[in-house]
């Protein structure tokens, strides 16, 4: 999902966003990778080319591009946010032994009904998580 820099500018503008040089190499990791990184993994990527980042500078561009809907944050393990700059529908498997997370097209499930939760219960949206092992890690 690569963008030219011209393209991110102008998205983060439409957002109305300030364009930080932080914010902006935040959001162009996230565009250019699939492996939804956590604070840690961007930070240690945004500091090879870019030594001024921290971690709070990194926490404050992904609530910030958050708010305005351009990532999501991803929650597949106890404890752990992941980011994904992917927001239209999908799902995810991740693999028990390695780790990895890839998405899984939204189509590639039959719907799932919400009207059938107990009474009190109005669900909105759902996300399936898949787990199992992916091709690399299978005997």
């Amino acid at each position: 999902m690569k963008q030219s820099a011209d393209t991110i500018v102008q998205v983060l503008k439409e957002k109305g966003l300030r364009v930080t040089p932080q914010r902006y190499a935040v959001y162009a990791n996230l565009l250019s990778r699939t492996d939804h990184p956590t604070v840690e993994h961007l930070l240690q990527d945004l500091n090879q080319d870019f030594p001024i980042s921290s971690q709070a500078t990194v926490y404050s561009s992904l609530q910030a591009l958050r708010d305005v809907g351009l990532v999501r944050e991803v929650l597949l393990e106890e404890g752990v946010s992941r980011y994904d700059a992917n927001v239209d529908p999908h799902h995810h498997f991740r693999c028990r032994q390695c780790g990895e997370i890839e998405d899984i097209p939204w189509n590639c499930f039959q719907e799932i009904s919400l009207n059938n939760l107990r009474p009190g219960l109005k669900a909105q949206t759902y996300e399936v998580t898949v787990s199992g092992l992916c091709d690399r890690c299978q005997p």
